[in-house]
C-alpha cells in the first residue's frame, strides 16, 4: 500500500530526532553530480538536513567534469590501478575544474534552495595536509616490482576540521574539492572516497554516506545487502564477490568504522532523494556497512 505524506513524515521523525546535532558527512559524486533534475534533487536534501538540526558536510569529486576539460584542451587522460596520472598541466585543470567550476555550482545550488554553503578546498587554512603516493606494481615473476609515479596524486596525511567546525557552528554548510597541499605548498589530486573518510574521522561523524552509481553491495544472486559487516565485507573481497570500484569504497567505509563513525551507507545516488529515504527511512535504500 503506499504511503501517504502523514505516514512518510511519522516515519522520519524518531530519525530526525536521532541525527540532531550530528554531523553526517557525504561523499558526492558520479552521475547524481551530471543530471540537472539528480543535482537539484541533492541540493534540496542536504538544505533540508541542514533546516532539521542536522549537520551536513559535503566531499565532492568531479572526473567525467575533469575529462571533459582535459579533452578541450587536447590533454589526454591516463589512469594507472584506477589513479588519474596528474602531471602539472593536469594538476592545474584539476585545482580548477574541483576547487573551482563543480565546487562553486554545488555550494549554488545549495544556496538557491535557501541553504547557506561555503566553498572549499583542502588547502584552505591548510586543512587537508597530503602526501605524495607511489604506485607499485607487481611484474612478471621473480622480477622486482615497478615504482610508478603519477604525478600531484597524494592521500591525506592530516586533517584540520578547524575551519569545518567554525562554518558549521556559524549555520553554514562546507562543500569540500578533495585537493591537499603537504608542507612544501605542493597542491595534490586526492581520491574524494578517501577524504570524505578523512574528514569523517576527523569530525567524529555519526555517518560517512558515499553516494555511487551502484544501488550498494549485492549478495551472490545479484540481490542488494541491506546491511553488511566489516568482517563479512572483507571476507566477500577476499572471494572476489566484491570487485571493481567496489573495493575503495568499502576500504574507506572499514577505516571509518574502525575510526569513531558509526555506519557507512552506500547508496545509489541516481535515485531521487535517495539521500533522504537512506537516513529517514525504516528500510534505507543502499547497503549499511557496520562493525
Amino acid at each position: 500500500m503506499k504511503k501517504n505524506v502523514s505516514d512518510i513524515l511519522i516515519e522520519a521523525l524518531p530519525y530526525i530526532r536521532r541525527f540532531y546535532g550530528m554531523t553526517i558527512v557525504v561523499k558526492y559524486g558520479g552521475h547524481a553530480m551530471v543530471e540537472k533534475q539528480l543535482r537539484d534533487d541533492f541540493a534540496q536534501d542536504i538544505t533540508l538536513l541542514k533546516f532539521v538540526g542536522v549537520n551536513p558536510v559535503i566531499v565532492h569529486g568531479g572526473g567525467p567534469q575533469i575529462n571533459t576539460v582535459l579533452e578541450k584542451m587536447g590533454i589526454q587522460s591516463q589512469f594507472v590501478k584506477g589513479l588519474r596520472v596528474t602531471d602539472r598541466p593536469t594538476m592545474d585543470v584539476v585545482e580548477m575544474v574541483l576547487g573551482g567550476k563543480v565546487n562553486k555550482e554545488i555550494v549554488s545550488l545549495i544556496n538557491q534552495q535557501g541553504g547557506k554553503a561555503v566553498g572549499l578546498s583542502g588547502k584552505d587554512g591548510m586543512m587537508i595536509l597530503a602526501q605524495k603516493i607511489n604506485i607499485i606494481q607487481s611484474k612478471q615473476e621473480n622480477q622486482p616490482p615497478e615504482i610508478l609515479d603519477p604525478g600531484h596524486v597524494g592521500e591525506v596525511k592530516h586533517v584540520n576540521p578547524d575551519a569545518i567546525h567554525t562554518l558549521m557552528e556559524k549555520g553554514f554548510i562546507p562543500v569540500i574539492a578533495p585537493i591537499g597541499v603537504d608542507e612544501s605548498g605542493e597542491t595534490y589530486n586526492i581520491n574524494a572516497d578517501h577524504v570524505a573518510s578523512k574528514m569523517a574521522i576527523a569530525l567524529s561523524a555519526r555517518r560517512l554516506v558515499l553516494l555511487t552509481d551502484v544501488d550498494g553491495v549485492l549478495d551472490s544472486d545479484g540481490s542488494l545487502m541491506a546491511s553488511i559487516t566489516v568482517k563479512d565485507s572483507k571476507k566477500m573481497i577476499k572471494n572476489g564477490k566484491i570487485t571493481g570500484g567496489m573495493i575503495p569504497k568499502i576500504e574507506c567505509a572499514i577505516e571509518a568504522l574502525q575510526n569513531s563513525v558509526e555506519k557507512v551507507p552506500i547508496i545509489n545516488g541516481t535515485k531521487r532523494h535517495s539521500l533522504l529515504l537512506e537516513l529517514f527511512t525504516d528500510t534505507g535504500i543502499g547497503t549499511e556497512i557496520t562493525l
